[in-house]
């Protein structure tokens, strides 16, 4: 029996992105349910499978996972080939412990700003330490990409000033077919979420 992915709109649930993402990358095969935030039966069909009736979650025949970190275990014990975490116990804990719109600039106060030197401080370290012989945090893409994935998003669509890089980082990301595809479903999608458009009533389509 496939995996299956529950999942939320692809505009609006960044954090859905992160095993989809994951999944995607590491060739795991799966079905995606998507299921828009604002359906009236939402809580009722994601409390079926979710215990915290939030997306992601995911079923693999009688187990149920939910919240995008706990996914990204199950998935990295199911199948250890895919490498989701680095090899190296040590570098792999450190993995652990960092963790649709037009591009429009946006100000940002203060405490984004520092919030945003200590996510690139992140990534510059993990890539200057670890990350010597490929463009992801540990190297190769794993897990702790696929949960950065929608800060990776959100720096993109609000023109976030980060250095080179963190530029590069971002880039790398952007580059992967996995992420085209995410994009892509996305533009495609009709729903429109007032209370998650932040210009509201204005909506910025591409």
């Amino acid at each position: 029996m496939a995996l299956r992915l529950i999942i939320g709109n692809k505009n609006y649930s960044s954090w859905s992105m992160r095993p989809w993402l994951a999944m995607k990358v590491a060739g795991i095969p799966f079905e995606e349910e998507v299921i828009s935030l604002d359906a009236s039966d939402f809580k009722e069909r994601v409390g079926a499978v979710s215990d915290s009736g939030k997306v992601p979650a995911l079923i693999d025949g009688g187990t149920r996972v939910w919240e995008s970190l706990a996914i990204l275990e199950y998935l990295a014990e199911k199948f250890p080939s895919a490498n989701l975490w680095p090899e190296t116990p040590a570098v792999r804990a450190r993995a652990r412990v960092i963790m649709r719109r037009p591009v429009v600039p946006r100000e940002l106060n203060a405490e984004a700003q520092k919030n945003v030197q200590r996510i690139e401080s992140i990534w510059t370290n993990c890539r200057t330490e670890f990350a010597p012989d490929g463009p992801f945090l540990f190297g190769r893409f794993g897990a702790a990409d696929a949960m950065y994935a929608p800060i990776v998003s959100r720096f993109y669509t609000y023109d976030v000033a980060v250095g080179s890089q963190g530029r590069a980082y971002m880039q790398a990301m952007m580059d992967l077919r996995a992420w085209d595809e995410w994009r892509a479903a996305a533009l495609d999608e009709a729903w429109i979420l007032p209370e998650d458009e932040v210009d509201w009533p204005v909506v910025r389509r591409l």
